[in-house]
């Protein structure tokens, strides 16, 4: 029952962290989004949450399956870079969108697909299947990033 109750509340934390950055999202995309130049190869926005939904729940399991292994004091360091790639992404909805300053985001996301590589890493070695299922997460980052730059670079 205890590993049930800490799987979700992985689940809840990680959703959490969407909900905030939808906060962002949904006040930025009507106006400030939907007008400024983007590259031919943005996906539609009706494809965001579902993509960042099954993102959230994958990397929550991922943590949890640490946790379930390792236990608190074993998944210590893990679960600190866990926490800041988490901080790290819900930052960036708070800059591209909130502030509206892909320059500033774009050295966040930077920051935040090391912080993924890296959990990724540190999961993979204690249990693979995390490590696994951390890899979407790190594709999609890695496509964020690129889409990033290429808004920064489009709307100077």
């Amino acid at each position: 029952m205890k590993q049930a109750v800490v799987l979700v509340l992985f689940i809840v934390v990680c959703l959490g962290v969407g909900f905030l950055g939808s906060k962002y999202t949904s006040q930025s995309i009507p106006d400030w989004y939907s007008q400024i130049k983007k590259p031919a190869w943005t996906p539609p926005n009706w494809l965001f949450a579902p993509v960042w939904t099954f993102l959230y729940i994958s990397m929550a399991v991922a943590a949890w399956l640490v946790w379930r292994n390792l236990g608190v004091t074993g998944s210590y360091a893990s679960m600190i870079l866990f926490v800041l790639q988490l901080a790290l992404n819900a930052l960036w909805s708070y800059l591209f969108f909130g502030l509206r300053m892909p320059g500033l985001a774009f050295l966040d996301i930077v920051a935040l697909f090391v912080a993924i590589v890296l959990t990724a890493m540190l999961f993979w070695r204690y249990v693979a299947l995390a490590g696994v299922l951390m890899l979407p997460y790190i594709v999609w980052v890695g496509y964020a990033s690129t889409l990033n730059w290429a808004i920064w670079r489009m709307n100077p």
